[in-house]
């Protein structure tokens, strides 16, 4: 099929790298490993950062110069045979794809899209219903993690839901990955105000309370609140901590093949592109039991999750798998076995195939 790919939060191409970036590519690479022809729709962004009425009018005038450019392209060269819209939420409507698919008699997918009954307030609620809208009318809706879904499921019973769980490109990982520190911690994340400063609280914290173990640890990220985090850190001894700043993707997996361990409390991670990242590279991880992040781990196979909150419980966590070579070792190697064969991209691939195969295409 020829698909029309649009992801309203971040392009694909976007400069920041992120989650929502990788995620965007890879899906993108899974439908072409599928046979598809994936065409980028448009790379406006559709993000409203806080509710307001004049920037969202704003951006619903340029949506629709979006479609009239789109209509006017579609006429001329023919139109796509699908429409396929990446991770709509209350703050990233799809205000282009769904009239575009009714004028055009395409099918309408969504893939990662979720609602939050808690938002419903204000713009909020009316952004809200525009994802609900696209949901009801999608004749597919991938879901990532069964906490999306059943968000959706609850606000719209009568969508048509399907599942493909997170994945990533595991061909970059080496097939026997160099043994690296065992006492090393790693941690790759961008460090901006919220969830991320709040995961590296955390961190800091559990870290100071094992400060008598042998560890050092490398830290992958930058960001706005560069200086907030690193002032987290500030009671631990500086040269336990590496800071590398952020580093190119394709440079990652050199920097989780040398540690043993990767830690991060993952507050607010719709699941973590970085902990599938991190088990590919054989790491097991401690993470906390919230949000997404059990759909990427395995408690006590993959690593260990932690109630959420508890920092002593974090702490105890990464100390055991510092005093327990045997243990560590076990989880590292069903940490990469878990990914290799179960979050691959051709995984990714086959199971899109089979859920976009049900979708009736003129």
């Amino acid at each position: 099929m020829r698909i029309a790919f649009y992801a309203p939060l971040k392009s694909p191409n976007h400069p920041v790298a992120s989650g929502d970036r990788q995620m965007a590519r890879m899906l993108v690479k899974a439908l072409e490993h599928g046979g598809h022809s994936v065409e980028l729709a448009s790379e406006l962004r559709l993000y409203l950062r806080e509710p307001d009425s004049k920037s969202f009018d704003a951006l619903k005038i340029e949506a629709q110069e979006e479609a009239e450019r789109l209509t006017k392209l579609w006429d001329r060269e023919g139109k796509p045979d699908l429409w396929f819209s990446y991770h709509l939420y209350y703050k990233a409507p799809d205000l282009i794809g769904p009239e575009l698919a009714s004028a055009f008699v395409i099918p309408y997918v969504t893939a990662e899209a979720s609602h939050s009954r808690r938002r419903n307030a204000g713009l909020w609620a009316d952004t809200q219903a525009l994802v609900a809208r696209a949901v009801e009318q999608a004749a597919l809706n991938i879901c990532f993690t069964q906490r999306d879904r059943q968000g959706l499921t609850d606000a719209i019973p009568d969508a048509a839901l399907g599942m493909l769980s997170p994945f990533i490109d595991t061909s970059v990982f080496r097939e026997t990955p160099a043994r690296g520190c065992p006492t090393r911690l790693i941690t790759v994340a961008m460090m901006r105000a919220g969830d991320k400063v709040e995961s590296y609280r955390m961190l800091a914290q559990a870290l100071g309370s094992i400060g008598h173990l042998r560890w050092t640890m490398s830290v992958v990220g930058d960001g706005p609140a560069r200086d907030e985090v690193k002032a987290q850190f500030a009671g631990l001894p500086a040269d336990r901590i590496e800071w590398l700043g952020a580093i190119e993707p394709a440079a990652v997996p050199d920097v989780l093949y040398s540690g043993g361990i990767y830690v991060w409390p993952g507050y607010g991670e719709a699941y973590g592109i970085a902990y599938l990242e991190a088990q590919a590279a054989g790491l097991p991880v401690v993470a906390q039991d919230i949000a997404g992040v059990p759909e990427v781990v395995r408690d006590g196979q993959t690593g260990f999750l932690t109630p959420p909150g508890d920092v002593a419980a974090f702490a105890s966590a990464i100390e055991r798998l510092l005093a327990s070579n045997d243990e560590r070792t076990t989880m590292a190697g069903q940490a990469r076995r878990f990914i290799i064969e179960e979050r691959s991209l051709a995984r990714a691939a086959a199971r899109l195939a089979e859920l976009l195969a049900k979708i009736p295409v003129s």
